[in-house]
């Protein structure tokens, strides 16, 4: 995309809205019976969805909620969840979601590693130890919310070097220490915008919503509420449960994990999916075997997602998913994306390097330490820490990550490409590759396997069937059999 061309795309969403709360007064405004969202509780217009935000906005300006605090929102998946973003939004504070599912004394680390000033939540003993929290109850709102106070000044806002703060979220910290990523009202006008107009959401779609809300929030529920999607939570893993609410509510798209895509395609209940138009999946990479049990069950191709947290959704296989199952994609037509080597300089198509990623929507700084995005950027360019290669016709392929990649003796491996290869032998549910330090050669490659169903394993086979499909220096010396494997709470396998 050139300049000009950026430029017009930029000033073409200036003109539309400015804040992101007013995406919900104008699906309001143009859907008001139409239902917004369907969960436990039932069924959600567009119209009351505006209504109790605008409540709950209301309760937390009495409580001394303004512009720029730093406000948490502790909720599980569902309209509260939902409600509680929007009214966060409304206050002009800078809004970060937190994982319910976290422990509480990883609840409190956030809290005090993200400044926040004030902590909004569904159950009253959620929240710090040390603070109290406010009962908010009103006859608009379902549900009783409770709020906490920090210690932190109010005058003092979160993230001061960066004007219009939004929204944050913390990276996962699969590959170092955890950053707080802000990003501006603008910004996310802008992602969504550009992510759209690739996947071509409407009002006549509804999606079926499985992932965690608190690590998916930006190129998904605030893009639904744009277009007047209907969001039908299903907070349950179970194959059964999935079938059960696309065909009630007739969803069009399922964005799920490779976990969730898994379960559906071992299903064997016959059920079909008459109403389903897109399967995405994202969070982690897809084997080409998965998705082909996908294909082969509901005769739906699986298309695979590069989404990152700094850029949003950049690439995506749509293209070619039959045909390469594996490949992340291509860069949508608002992006454009680059293979880089060590000197950050273009490699040729087919050679492996860094995955980099330039266009509209870009992070706008880190919270920890404070950094403004354009001491972040090189030459323009996102470096994600993505080893990557790209073909001749632009198709994306991810490889590994450059801090994980294990040294054997100077040969390169990346994990991946290891534990795609494991997870396809017979007996094995989940794996996990990493480097295990070794006198002579440095770094050995090591495996972390879990059976199916307890099934006996035997390591020697394991190894026999990685030297018929990888190169000598890539098959695991070490394998271990472990009950479980750690995740992040966004769906990664939690590295060492």
């Amino acid at each position: 995309m050139n300049s000009i061309n950026k430029e017009k795309f930029k000033n073409e969403q200036i003109k539309q809205v400015k804040h992101l709360f007013q995406l919900l007064e104008n699906a309001a405004q143009k859907w008001p019976e139409k239902i917004a969202i369907y969960d436990q509780e039932g069924e959600l217009t567009f119209a009351s969805l505006l209504q109790q935000s605008l409540e709950l906005k209301s309760h937390l300006t009495k409580q001394g909620v303004q512009a720029g605090n730093g406000l948490g929102i502790l909720f599980k998946n569902g309209r509260h969840f939902i409600i509680a973003l929007f009214a966060g939004l409304a206050c002009d504070a800078l809004v970060m979601p937190i994982s319910i599912q976290q422990k509480k004394k990883e609840i409190e680390e956030s809290i005090k590693e993200a400044k926040l000033h004030f902590v909004l939540s569904e159950k009253s003993d959620a929240l710090l130890n040390n603070i109290s929290s406010k009962r908010i109850k009103s006859s608009e709102l379902s549900l009783n919310y409770f709020l906490a106070q920090t210690k932190k000044n109010t005058a003092e806002a979160t993230a001061e070097f960066i004007e219009q703060a939004a929204l944050m979220r913390f990276t996962s910290g699969t590959t170092g220490q955890s950053k707080g990523v802000i990003l501006r009202h603008q910004s996310v006008l802008e992602r969504i915008k550009a992510a759209n107009e690739h996947l071509q959401l409407n009002e006549s779609d509804r999606v079926l919503w499985v992932l965690p809300m608190a690590y998916h929030f930006v190129v998904s529920i605030v893009l639904y509420i744009k277009f007047g999607i209907g969001i039908i939570v299903c907070n349950s893993f179970l194959a059964k449960d999935i079938l059960a609410q696309v065909n009630q509510h007739k969803g069009t798209l399922l964005y799920a994990s490779p976990t969730h895509i898994k379960l559906l395609a071992a299903d064997k209940s016959g059920t079909k999916l008459n109403h389903l138009k897109t399967v995405i999946s994202t969070t982690s990479g897809i084997t080409s075997q998965m998705c082909v049990k996908f294909h082969e069950r509901y005769n739906l191709p699986v298309t695979q997602a590069f989404g990152i947290i700094e850029v949003g959704l950049p690439i995506i296989n749509r293209k070619k998913s039959a045909e390469f199952p594996e490949a992340v994609g291509y860069a949508l037509s608002a992006y454009e994306v680059g293979i880089l080597d060590e000197n950050n300089e273009a490699l040729p198509s087919g050679q492996n390097g860094q995955l980099a990623i330039k266009g509209p929507g870009m992070f706008d700084g880190y919270l920890n330490p404070p950094i403004p995005r354009a001491e972040v950027l090189v030459k323009d360019w996102f470096l994600t820490g993505d080893i990557a290669v790209k073909n001749e016709d632009g198709l994306i392929s991810i490889k590994g990550r450059k801090k994980q990649m294990i040294n054997v003796s100077g040969n390169k491996v990346f994990p991946i490409e290891v534990e795609k290869v494991i997870n396809q032998f017979q007996g094995i549910e989940q794996s996990r590759v990493y480097a295990f330090k070794h006198a002579l050669l440095g770094e050995i490659v090591a495996a972390e396997v879990i059976t199916k169903d307890g099934d006996k394993f035997a390591a020697e086979a394991l190894i026999a069937y990685c030297q018929k499909y990888l190169s000598g220096f890539k098959v695991p010396q070490k394998i271990t059999v472990v009950d479980q494997i750690e995740m992040t709470g966004s769906g990664k396998i939690k590295r060492r």
